[in-house]
């Protein structure tokens, strides 16, 4: 066997080289032939030709043209259909180039099916439309009680003076801004995002401000550590975590830290059981009987939409833990 036999073998793509110019396959992999649904003798009888749709932009033309490309200039990467042995189509990524072996000018494809990617990319697609929908009708339904409620703060202002109301008006210019923030992100994603320099224990505690907390109490890590993130989706994401913790313990104490390559918010509650921490970021799972469901799963697009990672513990108290890692730290 030749080394570079061997090493199509062993590679977890399908691999194959043919002569250039749409010409006969001269070899291929186990693993072309399985993803075509050929036996290798089969495929060695065939031209590069019989394996490509004939539909626009999936012609034999249009693959020799590629074929050219990558003769004349640098190897190529694209997206491709090509058919199986029943006719199928089958979307596959494709690696290709111009090599010589053993004196012979070859072309070298290396071909991996990409269906299901595709499939989860449809799906995401369908997903974002439903949630830019969702969010729309949920900010127009919201904005409708939010603004009799401003409009009755007004007029509650003119009976009387009370410190109370202030804080009523501060929570008002809070939801407002998170009706804003949903529709952006809904629509946006991860692009809508402003990332800066956030000093992590001054947004935790304007986070906790807008929680209402009762005597839960928030204790801050002193380390004055700033973070590169979106100064409002972290707000949200602190938000969530306080929520959550107080939603699940009541009057427990919440204390926000540092970790290596990122923060925590932990809690001396209850704690979540083993058996669910895997579906507590789910949209809709909640383990309270007038819970959303929203909170942690807006957590996790928030962490995803920075590039971090989250994961759930126990804290040394026996409550819950949340450590987000992969954040980086400004110097």
């Amino acid at each position: 066997m030749s080394d570079y036999h061997e090493i199509f073998e062993k590679m977890p793509d399908g691999v194959l080289l043919h002569e250039p110019g749409g010409g006969a396959i001269v070899e291929t992999n186990e693993q072309f032939c399985s993803m075509l649904g050929y036996s290798r003798e089969e495929l060695l009888e065939l031209d590069f030709d019989a394996i490509h749709l004939d539909e626009p932009p999936y012609t034999a033309e249009r693959a020799e043209e590629l074929v050219r490309q990558a003769a004349r200039e640098e190897p190529l990467h694209f997206e491709w259909v090509t058919k199986t042995k029943s006719g199928a189509p089958l979307p596959v990524e494709v690696h290709l180039r111009e090599t010589t072996i053993d004196g012979d000018v070859r072309v070298l494809a290396v071909v991996r099916d990409i269906t299901e990617r595709q499939r989860r990319q449809q799906e995401l697609t369908l997903q974002n439309h439903r949630l830019e929908k969702f969010a729309s009708i949920v900010s127009h339904d919201l904005r409708n009680p939010l603004s009799v409620a401003q409009g009755r703060l007004e007029l509650a202002r003119e009976e009387c003076d009370s410190e109370h109301l202030d804080a009523v008006s501060r929570a008002h210019e809070r939801m407002e801004s998170l009706i804003r923030d949903l529709l952006v992100l809904a629509r946006e994603g991860s692009e809508a995002m402003t990332v800066d320099s956030v000093e992590l224990s001054t947004h935790a505690k304007l986070s906790w401000a807008n929680v209402q907390s009762g005597d839960a109490a928030l204790v801050v890590d002193d380390d004055q550590r700033s973070i590169r993130a979106d100064p409002g989706r972290l707000e949200q994401l602190f938000e969530n975590l306080f929520r959550n913790s107080v939603e699940h313990g009541g009057d427990v104490s919440v204390t926000v830290g540092l970790v290596e390559d990122g923060f925590y918010v932990e809690d001396d509650g209850p704690g979540i059981p083993q058996h669910i921490v895997q579906e507590v970021f789910e949209a809709g799972y909640s383990s309270v009987e007038d819970g959303t469901g929203i909170g942690l799963s807006i957590v996790m697009e928030i962490v995803t939409a920075h590039g971090w990672e989250i994961r759930v513990t126990e804290s040394e108290r026996g409550g819950a833990r949340f450590e987000v890692t992969g954040v980086e730290f400004v110097s």
